[in-house]
């Protein structure tokens, strides 16, 4: 047995507390007849029972094996997150920090050599005793003492204490990659940063809380259905008291002994109340928020998980969740008698000194379309012409020749002011790549316009099947860009979304995700940025990047550690299928009851009315043999939906109509026929070895 299943069963038996029982009212129910049971065993050893004593021990072990099996159940389900959560109590711990105050951090900006001067007038203090807004210098091959804020530096950080990934990430002051995270290791230069959290508040505490299921709260759905099973048991806890007083009553009519036991209406009360979903319930929330961990995703509360599962507009930026986020050369386009092999002449030289991934993707575009490679610079005299937000071009000066490239406006005004020519031709190339989704560079050499690059947006393979999926599910998918409306819309075509919003600000996520929750949507997006912040807080489902600024982190009520942008997409299928799992076994464990009760009602009352044997479809052996059977299987079908339950129902894409028909096929009918044969062969067993 492995480690995770012995600390499984060994929390099952400390669960067995009345304090533990009681937060699980079904389960409660179940736990109290077992000890009830036991009791009526004892009274039966000095005479006083009305079954016989073997039968009744019999029972109540049974019945405590059904409360440890559903106890068991839930511990299995936590001790994935267990384990989680000491692997990241092993990155967490206590080391010097180097604190530093606001003077020295302003006076630190000053200095030729900031690391030298930070590391030498620093304090040194216990990591934690850090406080929210305190300032702590970190270099490099030392771990970040708590989460923060950069305020000054740049570094490369490993965070695969964190989020599992190897691959180190670039951290530094200013824009949406500031956020660092305690516990993570600082490998090259420095960075100086502001702590965001106090001690025992941190993301690497919520981290550990949350995955070992310490902070996580029933959901709104998950209480529903507690209260919908706890009316079910006292109905059927009504049932059995009344049966139990009619039974005596009409034994006494006919000068007969009530064949009706205690133990005998236990045994039906257990078998009729939905013990099976009731066990279960718990394991199935807290393996849902498992598989979202292992997905490496933290959510903040199981209700966001639940709120996937019912999400029916996805918001997605463009970049980096639909198209690659970088743009690549696709095409060169001459114009006004120049050759396409002398745009892309003039484009490679251009972008030679371009180590943008849009310069990079020039050069092997020249050199696949006309083998141009191999250029002798040294020596040449080329000047590289830098590119500048003034004048958006860059370029070189090159054996007598100026080469430039950039913005289409850009270039057009270069042109112009040395007296050259804009063309219509080029006009209409330029309009005709933006019409295509697509972005023009304009290629000059000595103040004439020799043609247009294509630089396009790759939409990321498999992202169209992807939204077609979602579109099966019901699911409608928006596309969030700061393109243009006619870019915007080719790219939108291009992926298969349903609608897109162009020129987006942050004013208008918020705006967009209010109206479609107005008209009654349930809204999932993601963002990394302060400027998300507002719409993710909005938002029904928020996954900020872990790579992103503290604002959007606390505005989210999930945080992707991997940080890519196509999560949203697997987080709302697990919600989806943690949904569906809850309702399919909700269903079985319904169905259960049908051939439980064609099981116990006949073995109990045929003595009392005999036309009932017609009920007693199964033929079992006796009332003792019908009564232990269901009791035992009630007990077994536990143990045997664990897997499902941990591991999920199996998704597929699909309208909810298709769903439920699928489900109420499988696990309806299968809930009722699956009692039926198991029933009649554990029956056929104890018969045939006589124990009843």
């Amino acid at each position: 047995m492995s480690t995770q299943a012995m600390r499984a069963v060994r929390d099952a038996f400390a669960k067995l507390a009345p304090r533990e029982q009681a937060k699980n009212p079904v389960m409660l129910m179940v736990y109290l007849s077992a000890i009830l049971t036991l009791l009526l065993f004892v009274l039966s050893l000095f005479g006083i029972a009305d079954s016989r004593p073997g039968f009744i021990l019999a029972i109540s072990l049974v019945l405590w094996l059904t409360v440890l099996f559903a106890n068991f159940a839930e511990a299995l389900a936590e001790g994935r997150g267990k384990a989680q959560a000491d692997s990241l109590r092993a990155a967490k711990r206590d080391v010097e920090a180097h604190k530093l105050n606001d003077g020295l951090v302003a006076k630190g900006f000053q200095e030729s050599d900031p690391a030298t001067f930070f590391h030498l007038q620093a304090e040194e203090v216990n990591s934690a005793c850090l406080k929210k807004k305190d300032v702590f210098f970190v270099a490099a091959g030392e771990q970040i003492p708590a989460d923060g804020e950069v305020v000054m530096g740049a570094a490369s950080v490993d965070e695969s204490a964190i989020t599992g990934e190897s691959a180190p990430v670039i951290r530094e002051s200013g824009g949406d990659r500031s956020a660092v995270t305690g516990g993570t290791t600082v490998l090259s230069d420095w960075l100086v940063v502001r702590v965001t959290a106090d001690a025992g508040h941190s993301f690497l505490d919520q981290m550990i809380a949350m995955v070992e299921s310490a902070a996580r709260k029933k959901t709104p759905n998950e209480i529903a259905l507690e209260i919908l099973l706890v009316a079910l048991t006292i109905v059927f806890l009504i049932v059995a008291v009344s049966l139990f007083t009619f039974s005596g009553f009409t034994a006494g009519l006919g000068d007969m002994t009530n064949p009706t036991t205690i133990t005998s209406l236990i045994a039906l009360f257990v078998c009729l109340a939905p013990t099976t979903i009731g066990a279960l319930l718990s394991a199935i929330g807290i393996a849902g928020m498992s598989r979202l961990n292992r997905a490496n995703v933290l959510a903040m509360s199981g209700r966001a998980v639940e709120a996937a599962g019912d999400v029916d507009v996805l918001l997605l930026d463009k970049t980096g969740t639909i198209t690659l986020g970088n743009r690549q050369a696709a095409e060169f386009i001459p114009v006004d008698g120049a050759t396409e092999q002398e745009v892309a002449d003039a484009a490679q030289l251009a972008s030679l000194t371009d180590e943008t991934p849009e310069g990079r993707s020039i050069v092997v575009l020249a050199k696949e379309r006309f083998d141009i490679r191999g250029r002798e610079l040294e020596g040449s005299g080329m000047v590289s012409v830098p590119f500048t937000a003034q004048t958006r071009m860059s370029g070189v000066d090159f054996d007598g020749h100026e080469i430039r490239k950039g913005a289409a406006d850009a270039v057009r005004a270069y042109v112009e002011a040395a007296g050259g020519a804009y063309s219509t031709a080029c006009t209409l190339a330029a309009e005709e790549i933006s019409r295509a989704g697509g972005t023009p560079l304009l290629v000059a050499r000595d103040h004439r316009i020799l043609g247009v690059i294509y630089l396009k947006d790759i939409v990321k393979q498999g992202i169209k099947e992807n939204f077609a999926d979602l579109r099966t599910m019901g699911i409608k998918t928006v596309m969030i860009t700061g393109d243009n409306p006619m870019t915007a819309a080719a790219i939108a075509a291009e992926a298969g979304v349903d609608d897109f919003i162009a020129e987006a600000t942050p004013e208008t996520k918020l705006e967009a995700i209010r109206q479609y929750q107005a008209d009654g949507h349930m809204v999932a997006m993601t963002g990394d940025g302060t400027n998300d912040a507002p719409a993710l807080a909005q938002a029904d489902v928020a996954v900020a990047m872990n790579s992103g600024t503290q604002a959007a982190k606390e505005a989210g009520n999930m945080v992707d550690l991997d940080s890519s942008p196509t999560k949203l997409i697997d987080i709302v299928r697990i919600g989806k299928q943690l949904l569906m799992t809850r309702g399919s076994l909700t269903t079985f464990s319904i169905a259960n009851d049908l051939a439980k009760y064609f099981a116990i009602i006949p073995a109990l009352f045929v003595p009392l009315y005999p036309e009932l044997a017609a009920l007693n479809i199964m033929q079992l052996g006796s009332p003792l043999s019908a009564i232990m059977a269901a009791v035992i299987y009630n007990a077994l079908i536990i143990v045997a939906l664990i897997p499902l339950a941990l591991r999920g129902v199996k998704y597929r894409e699909g309208s909810s109509q298709s769903l439920l028909t699928r489900n109420l096929a499988v696990y309806g009918l299968g809930g009722i026929a699956l009692p039926f044969v198991a029933i009649k062969l554990l029956d056929m067993l104890m018969v045939l070895i006589g124990v009843v």
